[in-house]
């Protein structure tokens, strides 16, 4: 594509989280086709700036697809029109000149807007808080070659830990579930020696955190894997899901037993 764009931009404005919001419409001129989303939101701030208007807010951080804070909804899909795709590297190509563009934040009970595009998603370090980690000791770094992992599990661990933690999987989720990214942040540490030890305590801590979270529950729509930017697989809630029946059943059989030594 040669030569420059005209769209009309539907931007949700809202300046706090207790006031309502509105889509206000905007025009962005002489836009290239090789602007990034965020780069063409750039220019349309600049020219509010100018005018004496509060520029739109909306998140952003790396601008290379990394640290998961980009995250809007475009034309009603988490991301926009590109698969595997995160918004700061959706470029305005993959639009038309003349097209009009939707664009509203994440919309979840769990996830408060802040500001315009920009949402609360606290909500998510609250889950890495309840279990996410590891706390064993596991001693100085080693040689890799020291560890042995199979490398379908270190395959595997590589994908979940592909998570950004953006958010997209809950606002393309008909019931707003965070499972997916639950599921990708326990998988990770799961699949790997050093999380072993803590697998299964982590397993029903983080669930029982998202739980308190206000998302909803998951009912397979695979949504959440069409939306993620980073394409992690529907196939880790089934593995939460085992860790965490396991879980409930270890610990049920724990308390019978302490409560029968009582």
């Amino acid at each position: 594509m040669t030569g420059t764009m005209n769209v009309t931009l539907k931007v949700w404005r809202q300046a706090g989280p207790d006031v309502e919001g509105a889509l206000v419409e905007y025009k962005a001129t002489d836009v290239s086709p090789d602007m990034s989303f965020l780069e063409m939101l750039d220019v349309v701030n600049e020219g509010l700036i100018a005018s004496g208007e509060v520029p739109i807010a909306f998140d952003h951080d790396c601008r290379e697809g990394i640290c998961g804070m980009c995250g809007v909804m475009i034309n009603g899909v988490a991301h926009g029109p590109m698969k595997g795709t995160a918004t700061c590297q959706l470029h305005m190509r993959s639009f038309k000149d003349g097209d009009t563009i939707v664009i509203e934040p994440w919309r979840a009970q769990a996830f408060p807007v802040i500001k315009d595009l920009v949402v609360n998603r606290g909500a998510f370090d609250r889950i890495i808080q309840a279990g996410g980690f590891v706390s064993v000791a596991t001693g100085g770094a080693q040689d890799a070659n020291t560890v042995a992992v199979p490398k379908v599990d270190a395959d595997y661990a590589m994908d979940a830990a592909a998570c950004i933690g953006c958010g997209a999987c809950v606002a393309a989720c008909p019931n707003a579930s965070a499972s997916l990214f639950t599921s990708a942040k326990i998988s990770h540490l799961g699949l790997l020696p050093q999380g072993q030890p803590e697998r299964y305590r982590r397993a029903l801590k983080m669930v029982a955190q998202m739980d308190l979270e206000s998302f909803g529950g998951c009912t397979w729509f695979g949504e959440c894997q069409e939306a993620c930017p980073k394409e992690i697989s529907i196939d880790f809630i089934a593995r939460m899901n085992r860790d965490f029946l396991k879980a409930s059943v270890s610990a049920a059989d724990e308390e019978k037993k302490g409560g029968g030594e009582g």
